[in-house]
C-alpha cells in the first residue's frame, strides 16, 4: 500500500511554504478563501490537510477552527506556531472514517485534496461531519490546465499554448521533492480527477455545487516575451476553487 502522507517531506515542505505560505498562498488563495468563507463567530471551522496549520494562523481571531492532517510532523508545528490556544489539531487521515461528535460550518481543503487517493472516503466525511447547509471550500491546482507531467507550454509562431496529454483519466502521478540534484529525494503522489468526477462524487454524498472560480496567477513577466506570457497567463487558470453546500 502507498503511503501518501506527506510525513517524509514534512521538513523540507515547511521550508517552502514558511509560516504564512508561499507566494500563491499569500497573493491569490488565502484573500480567496478567507472571502469564500463568509464566517461569523459562531461558525465552527474544520481544515482538511492543514499541513502546517497556514489557514489557522490566517483565522487567528476564529476560536472556533480545527486543522487535521495524517503528517504527524506537520500537526506539531502548527500546534507550536498557532498562536491562539482555543485552535485544535489532530492527526487524522480524511480519507477514512472520522470518529468524532463534533459538527462543522465549514470545511476547507486548500491543495490537499489532490494528495489524497481516495477523495470518495473524504466526501463521506464531509456529508458526515457538516452541518445542514454547510459548505465545503475546496482549492485545486486546476485540474483541467494543471496536471503534473501531464501538461505544458508551448511556443509556436510568438504565441503560447497549452499543451495537454490527458484529462479524464483518474491518475496517481509520482512527484519528487528534488527532481533535479536529487538530494535527499522523496516522492509523494498527486492524484488527478476529471471536474466531472469531483462533481459526481459531491453528488452522491448529498451535496451540491454552489459555485466554481478559477483564480489566475498575479505575476507579470519582462523581457521580450512579457505581452505573450502575461496574456497566456490571464487565458489559464492557476487554481480552481469549488463551494459546495449540504443539503
Amino acid at each position: 500500500m502507498i503511503n501518501t502522507s506527506w510525513e517524509k517531506i514534512s521538513k523540507w515542505y515547511n521550508e517552502i511554504v514558511g509560516s504564512e505560505g508561499h507566494y500563491y498562498h499569500r497573493q491569490v488563495i488565502m484573500p480567496n478563501v478567507l472571502r469564500l468563507l463568509k464566517l461569523d463567530n459562531q461558525m465552527k471551522v474544520l481544515d482538511m490537510g492543514c499541513g502546517q496549520g497556514i489557514l489557522g494562523k490566517y483565522l487567528i481571531e476564529h476560536d472556533k477552527y480545527w486543522g487535521l492532517d495524517l503528517s504527524d510532523n506537520l500537526i506539531k508545528i502548527a500546534q507550536k506556531e498557532d498562536k491562539n490556544l482555543n485552535h485544535r489539531y489532530l492527526v487524522e487521515d480524511a480519507t477514512r472514517e472520522i470518529k468524532t461528535n463534533e459538527r462543522f460550518d465549514r470545511i476547507v481543503m486548500i491543495l490537499s485534496l489532490q494528495n489524497m487517493k481516495k477523495p470518495f472516503g473524504v466526501f463521506q466525511n464531509c456529508a458526515k461531519l457538516l452541518n445542514a447547509g454547510g459548505k465545503i471550500i475546496m482549492v485545486l491546482n486546476h485540474p483541467a490546465f494543471r496536471i503534473p507531467k501531464k501538461c505544458d507550454w508551448k511556443e509556436i509562431d510568438g504565441k503560447q499554448y497549452r499543451m495537454e496529454e490527458s484529462y479524464m483519466s483518474s491518475m496517481e502521478i509520482p512527484i519528487d521533492s528534488s527532481p533535479h540534484d536529487r538530494k535527499d529525494n522523496q516522492t509523494t503522489f498527486s492524484y488527478h480527477f476529471s471536474i466531472s468526477a469531483y462533481s459526481e462524487m459531491l453528488f452522491d454524498n448529498g451535496m451540491v455545487i454552489e459555485k466554481i472560480e478559477e483564480w489566475i496567477s498575479d505575476k507579470k513577466s519582462t523581457g521580450s516575451k512579457a505581452l505573450m506570457e502575461d496574456k497566456a497567463r490571464k487565458e489559464f487558470p492557476l487554481f480552481m476553487a469549488i463551494v459546495a453546500r449540504k443539503i
